[in-house]
């Protein structure tokens, strides 16, 4: 399964996409920041970051697209700002046909470190572990959407099983084949951001 984690956000948005199945080792596939001026208009930002998404899911094709579902916090200006840079994640995404998930921050952490309360430090280093990387990804918006989207793997791969386990059974025991994507696993078109949000 290949998942593209996003945490929205204006004037930082983390990217993410990793592959791999519940239960056995994950791959990092692109990790990267959408970054826009804070004095532009909300227009012109929500424009670089639909470019930037739309390019994101040409060239790493995922089954899936995971994006932190927004909550409520005391300031309401970086509620809307997070909350319209995720309205256009689910659009993009939405209009290519591919599934949605909306993970709390809450659940991602308890995925990734078993603590709902986690700090970021702590997503953060259980990231680079479960991916094997030199470093941590910086900054922590770029490790975000890479937790993201390891918690829909698990969380995802674990309903995606369940209800391949439903279809046999409704069908005597046969599941249509060819339901997955094409494509060599860990391929992505040149030009892909790399680990530190640079495009190659």
């Amino acid at each position: 399964m290949r998942v593209m984690g996003v945490d929205p956000g204006l004037t930082r948005c983390g990217l993410g996409a990793v592959e791999g199945r519940p239960g056995a080792p994950l791959s990092l596939l692109s990790v990267g920041v959408v970054r826009t001026p804070a004095d532009d208009d909300i227009g012109s930002r929500l424009v670089v970051i639909e470019a930037e998404i739309e390019r994101w899911l040409d060239e790493i094709r995922p089954d899936a697209v995971a994006v932190e579902r927004v909550f409520a916090q005391h300031n309401v200006r970086t509620v809307m700002g997070t909350a319209q840079a995720s309205a256009v994640a689910i659009v993009c995404a939405a209009r290519r046909g591919l599934p949605v998930a909306l993970h709390t921050p809450s659940e991602v952490k308890a995925a990734i470190t078993g603590n709902g309360n986690a700090d970021k430090k702590q997503v953060g280093t259980m990231v680079t572990r479960l991916l094997r990387l030199d470093a941590m990804p910086k900054p922590a918006d770029a490790a975000d959407a890479l937790a993201l989207a390891i918690c829909h793997v698990w969380r995802g791969g674990v309903q995606h099983r369940l209800g391949d386990a439903l279809a046999r059974a409704r069908s005597g025991g046969t599941v249509p084949a060819g339901s997955g994507r094409t494509g060599r696993p860990g391929e992505v078109a040149a030009g892909r951001p790399d680990r530190g949000g640079n495009t190659r």
